[in-house]
């Protein structure tokens, strides 16, 4: 079963299957065109599923529609309409809406890469300084994304319960000061850039590596995540952290075809053709990391990565790689950004520079780390340290484990694969 918005189906049709991809396209669109005419983002998220449910009872017997994000948002619409009157709103937003519906009837939700761009704002709503930190990055993957509770509660590595809690609250502060749907300017934007660039950054990580589904990666996330992060940039042209943050996007998504193998499966960096990596993307990239190393300051974690990234990319071969540098980068990255992922992926440098047991040591010391305990990507890393060790019973272990907390079956796969190749002589 899929699940879309708040409800399960089952895809047993071509209409079905049509729906589902129709609502992952243009979700995050119809939430954002609907929260710029209601002016509230948890009303928007829910016309936008109420108009599903339509789609779901017609589609199926009428056939998709020529325009079906055209036809989802002027559906909408009428329920919001609906809405307005059950509730005895004020008649002028009445008119406001049936004009608006009459004049944009058959016209596709906009998507084009401007200030006004509907996502944007919406990112921007989602960050208001309003809410904490931590809600307006969930509330904006929930709503921009489309993003399960349970995917953003891996994301943040804490409890989904606390998730659902910050983004229901979240929705409730938002309506209740009534916060205005647009993009703010000035030092406002300022204060809200260091979230916006948060979710962007998110937004992009789940697209690469999916949390959960059959799906190696959301591709329409990444490209979502890129438009923004280059819209963001062109915002604010002297901030280099944005600057960072598109460059690590860039060379992070040159790789995107060469991460998936004929039959969807995941094909690992060093295992990697790089002659299928998007030069052109690699290009922008470190130009987007000159920009933010010109702009001067102190590197933010972003451009750090984004340096990182630049290592593997300036790499024609896996052996050419500078490790020693990337793990004293990652340690630059602890300095800045602390945190057990990145000293787990620092151990992975470690290993690669100067021998896995030096990998493993440090492994080893961050698995009592409570942020860690379900991550599978801690016994994913210590089992292929652990390889190489020729360790390979303790390895299997691992893998096996690892493959136990994935939620993402092409990856469960990958790692049952790797626990029953440690059988192997």
């Amino acid at each position: 079963m899929a699940r879309l918005g708040r409800i399960w189906v089952t895809p047993v049709s071509e209409a079905h299957r049509a729906i589902e991809a129709v609502w992952r396209i243009e979700a995050a669109r119809l939430i954002a065109g609907l929260a710029r005419i209601v002016q509230d983002v948890g009303l928007a998220e829910e016309l936008a599923q109420d108009a599903l449910v339509i789609a779901l009872e017609k589609w199926p017997e009428a056939g998709v529609p020529p325009n079906p994000g055209a036809w989802l948002m002027s559906t909408a619409k009428h329920r919001a309409i609906d809405q307005l009157r059950r509730n005895q709103r004020l008649e002028r937003k009445q008119d406001e809406l049936g004009r608006e519906l009459e004049h944009h009837r058959d016209v596709e939700i906009d998507a084009g890469p401007d200030f006004g761009d509907d996502l944007l704002r919406l990112v921007f709503t989602a960050c208001h300084p309003v809410l904490s930190t931590e809600a307006r990055v969930a509330l904006a993957l929930r709503v921009l994304c489309g993003l399960t509770t349970k995917e953003i509660a891996r994301a943040f590595l804490v409890p989904e319960a606390t998730i659902a809690q910050r983004i229901v609250r979240a929705k409730e502060t938002l309506a209740r000061k009534r916060i205005p749907f647009e993009a703010p300017s000035g030092a406002e934007l300022a204060a809200r850039l260091p979230s916006v660039l948060e979710v962007v950054y998110l937004v992009f990580n789940e697209g690469y590596a999916a949390t959960a589904g059959d799906d190696w990666m959301r591709t329409e996330l990444c490209e979502d995540a890129l438009r923004l992060g280059r819209i963001v940039a062109g915002l604010v042209p002297d901030e280099p952290e944005a600057h960072g943050l598109v460059a690590l996007l860039e060379i992070q998504a040159s790789r995107a075809a060469a991460r998936i193998g004929r039959t969807g499966e995941p094909v690992l960096l060093l295992e990697q053709d790089r002659a299928r990596w998007d030069q052109l993307l690699i290009r922008r990239g470190l130009a987007a990391l000159a920009r933010a190393e010109e702009l001067g300051g102190e590197p933010g974690p972003y451009a750090v990565q984004a340096a990182i990234a630049a290592c593997h990319a300036r790499a024609r071969t896996p052996e050419e790689t500078d490790w020693a540098r990337i793990a004293a980068i990652y340690e630059a990255l602890a300095d800045i950004s602390p945190s057990p992922v990145v000293e787990l992926n620092r151990a992975v440098a470690v290993s690669m520079a100067f021998g896995p047991e030096h990998g493993l040591n440090l492994v080893d010391q961050l698995t009592a780390e409570p942020a860690l305990q379900n991550y599978h990507l801690l016994p994913s890393v210590r089992g292929d340290l652990l390889v190489k060790l020729g360790r390979r019973a303790e390895a299997r272990a691992e893998f096996e484990r690892a493959a136990s907390l994935t939620a993402n079956e092409r990856e469960r796969a990958l790692l049952q694969d790797r626990a029953q190749a440690c059988d192997q002589p």
